[in-house]
């Protein structure tokens, strides 16, 4: 069983290279790294003491692993100790198919587990969970005070299994238990479909490695349902946790011919990189609606930041998640690994969104709109002795598009306020380019 966990262990964003760590030695070394011998002998002095006091015999091995994960966990909620167990479930995160319930997590500052997002047709996504919600119990066990790795592990199970989670969400007076029964998960990255004649639709889920291709390969197949291509697109990253960074500049390099996508700096030279747009455009120029929320971070966030950066479409939403770090696989040995933070990412014009998330140029939170379908108001054709109309009737499949057209705007409006928003934008963007 493998559950999403923390926003880059689920791949969010993450640099997956290898580094080789050097020691320097002699007239080489410096006040960086050199051993403070003094701190050191103190954690000598602290585990020996531990060793011969504590009320339970410790292996010298639990207690420096404990002591790893402590001085990762003191860094900041991304960093970790990656066991070799840890390094094999990544690697399955970035292929999209793996076991557990579908969830991508990260440690909060009160102590609980939070829901970042659920991905998409998972178990916890059928299950109701939601964007926000904090985990306060797993079955019979507090998860106060634990670290990621022991959350995860709890809910690990065999595929068919149920587990109950204890959830807090805000606007509801007490807890919720959501019961779920353990999958394996195999993400779908990409959807499509046309929304109207002429009007697409591409829903990103996660960031894999082959996102970028198939980001491509849906707008291909969009275009080939229309008689002159699409008059518009909306792109929706609400509630993709993230991912593959190459594959989020992968999508924003398919919707712009020109100029800088993303670029990373840290303290490491391998941190600092630069990726740039190629000059063809298989979008064609598109008119370009991005929906997000509080459950896109990360490679999502690069996507949207580019987009706005570049004013290449409108952002529309609300504010997302907010992550704007890099992290590095680290090899210590062949089955042990450091992912640490080694760099920020920025947006093309300069913007970290690290803890602060990309602002929408429209903002539009969820709800459900129920429209008026009686209209009040007669119409001149209604009157009696009306003159006829000397171009004649709208001819019956005219009037028949009109009304399934409207049939189908009203199902949006109450199925997903968003989207029908985004789309409501987007016919209006295009009305105004074509009068242009």
């Amino acid at each position: 069983m493998r559950l999403i966990r923390n926003p880059v262990l689920a791949a969010t964003t993450a640099l997956i290279i290898g580094i080789a760590v050097g020691l320097t030695t002699g007239a080489q070394a410096n006040s960086e790294t050199r051993l403070p011998i003094d701190e050191v002998r103190l954690m000598s002095q602290v585990l020996e003491r531990i060793k011969q006091s504590y009320v339970e015999e410790v292996t010298d091995e639990e207690l420096i692993e404990a002591a790893i994960e402590g001085m990762l966990r003191g860094l900041d909620p991304h960093s970790d100790y990656l066991t070799p167990d840890d390094f094999a479930d990544l690697r399955e995160s970035t292929s999209g198919e793996f076991g557990g319930l579908g969830i991508e997590i990260t440690l909060d500052e009160t102590g609980f587990v939070r829901v970042v997002s659920p991905i998409d047709d998972t178990p916890a996504y059928k299950a109701g969970m939601q964007s926000g919600d904090l985990i306060t119990q797993i079955d019979d066990t507090p998860v106060k005070g634990m670290t990621i790795n022991d959350a995860v592990n709890l809910m690990r199970g065999e595929p068919g299994t149920d587990i109950e989670l204890t959830v807090l969400r805000e606007g509801e007076s007490g807890p919720l238990t959501v019961e779920i029964t353990r999958d394996i998960i195999k993400i779908t990255s990409i959807r499509h479909r046309m929304l109207e004649p002429d009007f697409g639709y591409i829903r990103i889920s996660a960031f894999q490695e082959r996102t970028g291709n198939d980001f491509e390969d849906a707008i291909k197949a969009l275009n080939d349902e229309t008689e002159n291509g699409l008059k518009g697109l909306v792109l929706d990253l609400r509630n993709n946790p993230g991912g593959v960074l190459q594959a989020s500049v992968a999508v924003v390099d398919a919707l712009i011919d020109e100029g800088l996508i993303v670029y990373t700096e840290g303290r490491i030279s391998n941190s600092d990189s630069r990726f740039v747009a190629h000059s063809d455009d298989p979008s064609n120029g598109v008119n370009l609606v991005v929906l997000i929320n509080g459950g896109s971070a990360s490679a999502s966030e690069i996507v949207a930041g580019a987009i706005q950066d570049h004013k290449r479409g409108l952002i529309l939403g609300t504010r997302s998640f907010g992550k704007g770090s890099v992290q590095t696989i680290l090899p210590l040995s062949q089955d042990h690994a450091l992912k640490l933070t080694t760099a920020r990412y920025f947006t093309p014009s300069g913007r970290s969104i690290q803890a602060q998330g990309i602002e929408p140029d429209i903002i539009i939170r969820q709800g459900s709109l129920t429209q008026n379908q009686n209209d009040p108001f007669y119409k001149e054709a209604d009157l009696a002795g009306a003159l006829d109309n000397p171009n004649g009737d709208a001819d019956s499949d005219s009037k028949a598009t009109a009304e399934s057209t409207q049939k189908a705007e009203a199902e949006l409006a109450e199925d997903d306020y968003q989207l029908y928003q985004a789309l409501t934008v987007l016919k209006g963007i295009s009305i105004l380019n074509a009068s242009r």
